[in-house]
């Protein structure tokens, strides 16, 4: 059985799911140009301090140490799925609205251990769905560039805290939601682990 809408009351719906259309796609376009903006300063920023540092470290080691930037990590590149984005300090949502962060509560990526990075899997961290093994990551510092060889990839609960245990080996794990194409708060989490393999001086 058809459900017949009156004229006024039909043009009414159709008017209201026009006005919340529009106001989604308003609100993703801020948050969109929100993102874009932080990240083109704090690349700004990763570069004026990198020249920075190797002035510094010309001069003085001890010098170049001292050379830091409050909250930023630096830039994560996985160059076959061209992805390229800033990393900063911290996990909470008005840190991922606008770069991946770095889980205060894991070693930071140039210390021994197992370090752990988030991103939101609808913005940065859409192309892990195309993560492969062996795929090489790097993660461009203010002192140096490290680079990392993925070895395993997992779906794991939320609860699940196993993927950020210490490590011996310096390592990294990258944290997203999963499925990526659900739509709402999606009820998994993909995780991406990968070994560091090489360092590289700025």
């Amino acid at each position: 059985m058809k459900i017949r809408w009156p004229p006024m009351r039909l043009q009414w719906l159709q008017w209201a799911l026009f006005v919340i259309g529009a106001a989604s796609l308003a609100w993703w376009g801020l948050v969109i140009t929100e993102a874009r903006l932080f990240q083109a300063r704090q690349r700004a920023a990763f570069e004026g301090i990198s020249r920075s540092v190797a002035d510094a470290d010309a001069r003085d080691n001890q010098a170049a140490s001292a050379v830091v930037a409050p909250g930023l990590i630096g830039e994560l590149e996985i160059p076959r799925l061209k992805l390229s984005v800033v990393v900063v300090e911290g996990d909470d949502e008005d840190t991922l609205k606008v770069a991946v962060g770095h889980l205060p509560d894991t070693p930071l990526p140039w210390q021994a251990g197992n370090s752990a990075l988030a991103g939101h899997r609808d913005t940065f961290f859409r192309a892990l769905e195309g993560i492969r093994l062996g795929d090489e990551m790097r993660l461009a510092t203010p002192q140096r560039e490290l680079r990392y060889r993925v070895e395993r990839t997992l779906v794991v609960e939320p609860d699940d805290l196993s993927v950020l245990e210490p490590s011996p080996e310096p390592r990294l794990t990258l944290i997203t939601c999963f499925p990526f194409s659900y739509i709402g708060n999606a009820p998994h989490r993909f995780i991406v682990q990968a070994r560091r393999i090489g360092t590289t001086s700025s």
